[in-house]
């Protein structure tokens, strides 16, 4: 930690500290040479030296401590008005996103708004768990449509707009209990499938724009990576109603993710990911 510096020269704390130590000990040894200690007035030193020492090292693993905490403690940003860029095909470049889950999920609602260009298959949304990378994974297809996996099971859902070149507002739902599934894409929702019933998601998650998990939090290919914009994020522990769905599509007011929401959000980038002003509903 650096406290002092100026063009080439730095003092940082343990410089400082090495500093007033050694000059207590040579004012101290000066006092002591000239005869100015006494028995009892040597003993009192040594009394406050050891104090002092003790004092700074008491100080330097508080400031550790401090430091610590600090580094593990992650803001929530607001993210409104804003989106993740992602502009080239790699294998290194994603958003990890720190959802507030705490127990089982047994049903989602995952929403955001997407812009690209690319003709072949993209993943949208990746969550993993330690037993299953491929717990929760989205993605679009070259062929046409979306696929959603759920453990290991898919559904692939045609008919709903693909647009490329322009911003698509989707959401999809699932609900462990029926399995009942649906998607929604520009305000049009497709038909309710069967996916993974009984099959509640254990663990704590990694969840990933812009790659597909091959492990968990990794294993990343390029030729499955997401290309383009990325905005308005937000994930549910549950199936939220039809209207709620429509007011995300529409724009308007909702009522955020209480897993993951857009305008507190906990997250971290890799690779060349930027973050711009959105053109969405400009």
């Amino acid at each position: 930690m650096t406290l002092l510096k100026y063009n080439s020269f730095s003092i940082d704390y343990a410089d400082r500290q090495h500093l007033a130590l050694f000059f207590f000990v040579y004012t101290a040894l000066r006092m002591v040479l000239e005869g100015r200690f006494n028995r009892q007035q040597m003993s009192y030193f040594q009394y406050l030296l050891f104090s002092f020492y003790s004092v700074l090292k008491w100080m330097e693993k508080l400031l550790v401590l401090l430091f610590l905490i600090y580094g593990c403690y992650a803001e929530h940003q607001d993210l409104s008005g804003k989106k993740f860029i992602i502009p080239v095909e790699t294998s290194n470049s994603f958003v990890k996103l720190s959802g507030n889950i705490s127990k089982p999920v047994t049903a989602m609602t995952m929403c955001q708004r997407f812009f690209t260009e690319e003709h072949r298959d993209q993943s949208l949304f990746s969550l993993a768990t330690p037993s299953d990378p491929k717990d929760i994974n989205l993605c679009m297809q070259s062929k046409g449509g979306y696929k959603l996996n759920i453990r290991g099971n898919s559904v692939t859902i045609s008919g709903l707009p693909e647009n490329r070149n322009a911003w698509i507002s989707f959401c999809g739902t699932w609900d462990s209990k029926t399995g009942l599934t649906q998607m929604w894409a520009n305000g049009r929702r497709s038909a309710s499938k069967i996916l993974k019933p009984n099959g509640p998601i254990n663990g704590k998650p990694s969840i990933i724009l812009g790659q597909n998990q091959g492990s968990y939090g990794g294993s990343f290919v390029a030729s499955q990576s997401f290309v383009g914009d990325v905005t308005d994020v937000h994930f549910w522990d549950s199936v939220i109603s039809p209207c709620q769905i429509k007011l995300y599509m529409q724009g308007k007011n909702f009522t955020p993710g209480n897993i993951l929401n857009w305008k507190a959000l906990e997250f971290t980038t890799g690779g060349g990911v930027f973050k711009e002003i959105s053109d969405y509903n400009c």
